[in-house]
């Protein structure tokens, strides 16, 4: 079976909507993809606004905004469809939405974006709420990579994708992934502060010094000590970390070197964690996110990784930037098929589930 399905996937740094379409082979159970079109589009500063505010705003506004944003990812997929002359080729829609409550401990998770204005917008079959069925559950709802990279991906024993939150995966069974730490949302934050959109190639964070007594109370956050699976809220960096930072008087240069240096600590001892129960000889991790091209990050968390026998591979850039809009199209494909989209073992749920709710805007 062949299925042509696009992947729509908006991440807390706010860098942009990522949108992939691509063919999914499956033959006796073992599938294979091909990435045919990619593209960011940049959030206008309006929108930007709209989704850093929109934890504080009140219900009717909150849900009038749910709305908007259906609308708005219907237009930019159409736009997309244009441009890429995909007209009458894209088949289904996996949509992650936006992330604006998580709160797995009283089993809440909300992502923005009306599957049903989505739907209406492009004529098409949509996937969205893809962690709410796990929730109930009683998983963490994250994350939801994992099932993909299982299957898209053979020959790596670890997955790390570094996006506004870094999060790790053991493709070893049994499998376990987890969020490790905040990561490019604070760093943007930082780098925000003397008029950068971000750190280009870590270049600041290598000028800088670090803080070791923030370091020391950035690597006590109570988070870190909690066992796995577990996953995080966006505010643990933006209204914790990033205030916290701000708060020591230190030098731009400085606090990216620590936050950087804070980031390497977490991610290194999820790895020295996780190698245990690696038995393979060459233990390879596939690097994905916007982090990916942060060279001063990426040699640092390489030099810690190889403390654990693990070798970091930096793929093509179609990967690096669109893994996780591809795996929420590959999502729901498996939603259409009624297969698992979830490994119970990585999110601590009491079973595998079908998650993601189905919006069909085809005629019948």
């Amino acid at each position: 079976m062949v299925y042509h399905a696009l992947g729509i996937m908006s991440g807390s740094s706010l860098d942009g909507l990522d949108l992939v379409f691509a063919h999914f082979h499956e033959q006796g159970g073992q599938w294979s993809f091909e990435i045919e079109a990619t593209a960011c589009y940049k959030y206008t500063a309006e929108w930007e606004n709209r989704l850093k505010e929109a934890a504080q705003l009140n219900a009717r506004a909150y849900c009038q905004l749910h709305v908007d944003y259906g609308h708005y990812l219907g237009k930019e997929v159409n736009h997309f469809i244009e441009e890429h002359q995909l007209a009458y080729k894209v088949s289904l829609i996996g949509s992650h939405g936006h992330t604006v409550f998580h709160s797995p401990s009283t089993g809440l998770t909300t992502q923005i974006g009306d599957g049903a204005a989505l739907a209406a917008a492009t004529e098409l079959p949509v996937v969205t709420d893809l962690r709410s069925m796990d929730l109930a559950w009683g998983g963490q709802g994250a994350p939801l990579v994992p099932i993909g990279e299982q299957q898209l991906f053979p020959g790596y024993s670890f997955f790390l994708n570094i996006g506004g939150i870094a999060n790790i995966t053991r493709a070893i069974d049994p499998y376990v992934a987890f969020d490790c730490c905040p990561a490019n949302r604070v760093l943007n934050l930082l780098a925000s502060k003397i008029g950068k959109p971000y750190d280009h190639a870590g270049q600041l964070a290598a000028s800088g010094q670090i803080n070791t007594a923030l370091l020391e109370q950035l690597n006590s956050d109570p988070y870190y000590k909690k066992p796995y699976p577990k996953s995080l809220a966006n505010e643990i960096g933006t209204d914790q970390h990033f205030p916290l930072l701000l708060a020591s008087g230190s030098s731009i240069p400085d606090l990216l070197a620590t936050y950087t240096q804070h980031i390497v600590d977490q991610i290194g001892q999820a790895a020295a964690l996780l190698t245990s129960a690696a038995t393979t000889t060459e233990n390879k991790c596939l690097v994905t996110g916007g982090g990916a091209f942060n060279t001063f990050l990426i040699d640092c968390l390489d030099a810690a990784f190889r403390k654990s026998g693990i070798t970091l591979v930096v793929p093509p850039a179609d990967l690096v930037n669109y893994k996780e809009a591809l795996i929420m199209a590959y999502l729901a494909v498996l939603r259409w098929r009624q297969e698992y989209t979830v490994i119970p073992t990585v999110t601590g749920a009491r079973r595998a589930s079908i998650g993601g709710a189905l919006w069909n805007g085809q005629e019948a």
